[in-house]
This record gives C-alpha cells, structure tokens and sequence, in this order.
C-alpha cells in the first residue's frame, strides 16, 4: 500500500511532535503557522475550514471523535468507486489454507479502495 503525500506529511507531524515538546505546543496553540513553518509553504485549506489539533497524548483519558453527518440519500459514488462494485471483488489468497485454522481470529482484509464502514 502506497501512502499519499498527506498521509506521509501527517505522519511526520505526528513524529515531530511526539519528539519535540515545544512543537507539539506550538502545533496546538497555531497549527496553520507551525504546520506551514515545518513544510515551508502555504498550507491550502479551504475556504471556510478550521485547523483544530489536539494534543491526545494523555493515556489515563479515552477521546471519542465525532464526525459529520453523512446525508447518504445525496450520496453518488465516483468512477473509481462504480469500477469497484462493477467489477465485484479482488481474489484474495488466504495463508495458511483453510485445514489449517489458527486458534487467534483472522485479520480480514478488504480490496483496495476506499474504507469500507465497519460501524
């Protein structure tokens, strides 16, 4: 799996702030400034989004995330995604073979594309 240039640009945030203190500060209090100090360029949000970080790094506190709401009955799928389900699953190769099944659960794997909704 090949990672996208803002995934890999994410995780050397991440990194960084993981390693330096004084970043991790600076990234919470003005992510737009300390993010397009650390790249070198203009960060291209758009217009009308706000950056929010937060520092979760505190193990003895769970964070719950909740997203947007989908409006699904306004859904359409893309090209990429109309191939996928016009074109049914990939074959998946499955090691070791059936006879032998291990006593821990299988990791299920799913084809490339987008995230499939688990929930």
């Amino acid at each position: 799996m090949e990672f996208t240039q803002e995934q890999k640009l994410y995780a050397e945030i991440v990194q960084k702030a993981w390693e330096d203190a004084e970043f991790k500060k600076e990234l919470v209090a003005n992510p737009v400034a300390t993010i397009e100090k650390f790249i070198g360029k203009k960060l291209n949000l758009p217009e009308g989004k706000t950056l929010v970080v937060r520092d979760q790094t505190d193990e003895s506190v769970v964070y719950i995330n909740i997203p947007a709401a989908k409006q699904l009955e306004d859904a359409e799928l893309n090209a990429e995604q109309l191939e996928s389900v016009a074109g049914g699953l990939q074959t998946i190769a499955i090691w070791p073979p059936i006879s032998v099944v291990p006593k821990w659960p299988p990791i299920i794997c799913f084809p490339p594309g987008p995230e499939p909704e688990l929930f």
